[in-house]
């Protein structure tokens, strides 16, 4: 793909983003004209606008849809990193256990009745950025233990870890049953009641963490070339290594931290960049931000309205939407082979 065409997409991307923001901003239990969004936004002190239609959108709204479009980019930002990494199109932002570390630090935090904060992170999010990374790093530490890493060392530690956490967490939950349904619901992911600190708590590290990984892109196409040919080409491969997963994580934390957990979308994301813009990591982490960003807002918009005036769980909307993709993506492989 040239670099003309990749460019045009990307700014396409962009706006149909934008356009699909502006659309979420009126959708909800209380519906508002694309119209008056748009000069609510733009001049909120027009007489002809409610007060109640203003607080919705600027104050309840802007600053949800906001989170979810960044947490979106960040998970497919990490997803694509971690494919690429582990030389694994099925990886996603929580194979190396952060998923099993944010559940049991967000549980724990819960269960205490925790209040303290930190950078504009509240003990429950803050809680769940802690074990994320404290669960990485545990991950790479027995991965390093050998003296020299391997993908299959990280993946099987990540994997063992995952399990241990999760049933320790399930543990938990059953010995505090007064605090099962604020668990669950935190677990199952979701915007509900995210406000503007939530957004500027998790912002900052998920863009410097997609940042970094996006200056990464010429070291993560080495490395799924195998580690052979990287250290060929005089890459470190275990400074390398360390960096990627170390970025990706912090992303992959905040996002956790900001939303509680949401599968598919580091997953299925990348998947589908990578058939549009190939496998350079240059071109693929900015494209496969982008669409995780579209990717959650939709669901979050999903979430709001299908079975209005509840809200589901974002987690149970991407977990539904995941399978039935690729369910149609095994399909039409498999009706390529027979071709």
């Amino acid at each position: 793909m040239s670099t003309k065409r990749f460019t045009t997409i990307i700014i396409i991307l962009i706006f149909v983003l934008a356009a699909i923001m502006l659309v979420s901003l009126g959708v909800g239990a209380v519906s508002v004209p694309p119209a008056q969004v748009i000069t609510i936004l733009l001049n909120p002190t027009d007489p002809s606008l409610s007060t109640a239609n203003i607080t919705i959108v600027r104050e309840l709204r802007l600053a949800r849809i906001l989170l979810a479009a960044l947490v979106g980019a960040g998970l497919a930002a990490a997803g694509a990193a971690f494919q690429g990494l582990f030389r694994n199109p099925l990886a996603d932002p929580f194979v190396v256990g952060a998923s099993g570390g944010a559940a049991l630090g967000a549980t724990i935090a819960i269960i205490t009745g925790a209040t303290w904060a930190f950078a504009g992170f509240s003990a429950v999010p803050l809680a769940a950025f802690i074990g994320a990374l404290a669960a990485v790093a545990l991950v790479y530490s027995i991965a390093e233990a050998g003296g020299r890493s391997s993908v299959i060392t990280l993946l099987l530690a990540g994997a063992a870890l995952s399990t241990l956490l999760s049933a320790i967490v399930s543990l938990l939950m059953l010995m505090s049953d007064k605090d099962l349904q604020t668990t669950f619901s935190w677990l199952m992911g979701g915007f509900s009641g995210k406000s503007w600190s939530h957004l500027w708590a998790s912002a900052p590290y998920i863009i410097i963490g997609t940042l970094a990984l996006w200056l990464l892109s010429r070291p993560l196409d080495a490395l799924t070339l195998g580690d052979d040919t990287a250290q060929s080409l005089g890459l470190p491969l275990k400074q390398t290594r360390g960096v990627l997963v170390a970025a990706a994580t912090l992303v992959t934390a905040a996002a956790v931290a900001g939303s509680g957990i949401i599968g598919f979308v580091g997953l299925i994301a990348p998947h589908a960049a990578r058939l549009i813009f190939g496998a350079a990591h240059h071109r693929l982490i900015p494209a496969s931000a982008l669409l995780g960003a579209i990717l959650l807002v939709l669901a979050d918009d999903l979430a709001r309205t299908i079975v209005a005036p509840l809200e589901l769980p974002v987690g149970i909307v991407t977990s539904i939407l995941g399978g039935v993709f690729f369910l149609y993506l095994l399909k039409s492989r498999q009706h390529l082979l027979r071709g």
